[in-house]
């Protein structure tokens, strides 16, 4: 079980590292392209589309810690009425409704992932499915987040942050 704690934390703090990465390098595609329109006289067009694509990455990345430090569907009035047993079983029929769902979207997004494999983005000149890929990535770190959390238990402190986290 420690094992299983220890890789879950070094996932989730590389994907924190990722996640701020993209974050960096798309203000810096963004500010690129402020540049490059209104100083250089001359704008890029791939600067929209790749920082479309980090900030999608981004959000998906970020969607997972999001759930691993416990910020999934709450049901706050319900859950603050109930008390032992039956509110651990309402925080599990939570678990498992989230889990469902991103493997759901997990599922539809690597379909949608492979179906568009040969489409590509013109001024990238990469093909779409490298975007498209956050979506089944991000589902399947949120559904591992969520087991994460519920593995830990009710009683466990906030996951470690380093300053780099916030």
């Amino acid at each position: 079980m420690h094992a299983l704690r220890t890789a879950e934390t070094v996932l989730f703090r590389l994907v924190s590292a990722v996640a701020q990465l993209l974050l960096v390098a798309s203000a810096a595609a963004a500010f690129y392209q402020v540049i490059a329109r209104f100083v250089l006289q001359s704008p890029a067009d791939w600067t929209e589309v790749l920082t479309r694509a980090l900030l999608i990455w981004t959000v998906l990345l970020g969607v997972a810690l999001a759930f691993r430090h416990g910020a999934m569907i709450s049901v706050e009035l319900l859950r603050n009425s109930l008390r032992g047993r039956a509110q651990r079983l309402l925080q599990h029929a939570l678990a498992a409704i989230c889990v469902l769902f991103l493997a759901m979207l997990a599922w539809i997004g690597g379909q949608m992932t492979w179906r568009v494999r040969f489409q590509t983005v013109p001024s990238l000149d990469i093909s779409i499915s490298w975007i498209y890929l956050a979506i089944p990535v991000g589902a399947t770190l949120a559904a591992i987040a969520v087991l994460a959390r519920v593995a830990a238990g009710p009683d466990e402190p906030e996951p470690a942050r380093n300053d780099a986290q916030g």
